[in-house]
């Protein structure tokens, strides 16, 4: 097993993708995180995340997974990717409930394009991942639901299971087109979003978008370097904090999710908990500052 994971981790290294190691049999990083940090090797000038020291190093692979058969993990942001990740339902007592395939493929006939076709990868629980070479002027970010349900994305701060992994006895493999292809304009205009415009104060309580920016950034920031036993907290007080500049107007609810679930996730929160936090986070904020600015007018 261990000879096939390095293997696997090899050859998506020679793809240009930037791999490391997740725990054997999950799909867990393997890597110590930063309370655990020994400020040695490659940590030595402050902790590294797994983004950071995913790499296409042979050596550093070879060395690596001679220790275990432990699963690849591609850090896509870094190999230049944007996966899209159709997921199916967790809930397997209805079997008439949509999937990603399906809600994706739904997405597509209402914007009239066709499915794309690209490589892909069947993942151990049934779903998709549909790799696409991201675009090099835009820094794509990771969403979780965005799109459809049961459909995310993989891009800066988030990574994906390589083919050739296990999890419960099912592999990760290549399946349908082995051609790797750019992500599809239609499919890129609703990943990137707008250009922001900076907008005047108003009676209502908006700010200069400047302060805004700084405040999305500030959050998101301290999201993604929260340590363990405090991540879900931080992204609680992070959503709510937000929630005001949703509920003035200026930012969308799609901006403060995208931002924080790929903080979130980068951290290392479940995919599901993160979602969870931020829609009880982002509701309560905005209702309370909905509120707010009414009895103020």
């Amino acid at each position: 097993m261990n000879e096939h994971l390095t293997r696997a981790a090899l050859n998506a290294a020679e793809r240009g993708w930037h791999v490391f190691p997740l725990r054997p049999n999950t799909k867990r990083p393997a890597l110590h995180g930063e309370t655990a940090c020994p400020r040695t090797g490659a940590c030595a000038s402050g902790h590294r995340k797994w983004e950071e020291r995913a790499t296409t190093d042979p050596d550093r692979i070879r060395a690596a997974w001679a220790h275990a058969p432990f699963n690849v993990g591609i850090a896509t942001g870094p190999s230049g990717l944007l996966v899209v990740d159709l997921d199916v339902p967790k809930d397997n007592s209805s079997t008439d409930a949509p999937d990603g395939a399906a809600t994706f493929e739904a997405l597509c006939e209402r914007t009239g394009q066709p499915v794309p076709r690209t490589r892909t990868v069947r993942t151990a629980s049934g779903g998709l991942h549909l790799y696409f070479t991201a675009p090099a002027a835009v820094r794509l970010h990771n969403t979780a639901g965005t799109l459809a349900p049961l459909v995310d994305t993989r891009a800066w701060g988030g990574y994906v299971v390589a083919a050739g992994s296990t999890i419960g006895g099912a592999a990760y493999e290549a399946v349908g087109p082995a051609l790797l292809r750019p992500v599809p304009d239609w499919l890129k205009a609703l990943l990137v979003p707008a250009h922001p415009v900076n907008r005047p104060a108003t009676a209502t309580g908006r700010r200069h978008r400047p302060y805004v920016d700084a405040a999305l950034a500030k959050e998101t920031a301290a999201v993604s370097s929260a340590r363990e036993g405090q991540r879900n907290a931080m992204l609680l007080r992070a959503g709510r904090a937000l929630g005001r500049f949703v509920a003035s107007g200026d930012l969308t609810r799609t901006e403060v999710e995208t931002a924080l679930q790929g903080a979130g996730e980068s951290a290392g929160l479940p995919t599901a908990e993160c979602r969870a936090t931020l829609r009880s986070a982002l509701d309560w904020s905005i209702t309370h500052n909905q509120t707010s600015t009414r009895e103020a007018a």
